[in-house]
């Protein structure tokens, strides 16, 4: 699945401080093999270049 900017997601890196946190999608980039990259902000900070097998949509009832 490929996610939008401005899209709610959960981040899932378990070496990323932001893991298991809901952020939003700010920037999309796709790199030379046509992947996708994103840069997830948070509420205090942001995490960048993280594949798409790391992200997953974030429940609607999540909201803040």
């Amino acid at each position: 699945m490929s996610f939008e900017e401005d899209d709610r997601v959960v981040l899932s890196d378990k070496h990323s401080e932001y893991d298991g946190q809901v952020g939003t999608v700010t920037q999309v980039v796709e790199t030379m093999f046509g992947d996708a990259n994103y840069t997830i902000e948070f509420e205090d900070g942001q995490e960048q270049g993280v594949p798409e097998d790391n992200v997953e949509l974030a429940p609607e009832d999540d909201e803040e």
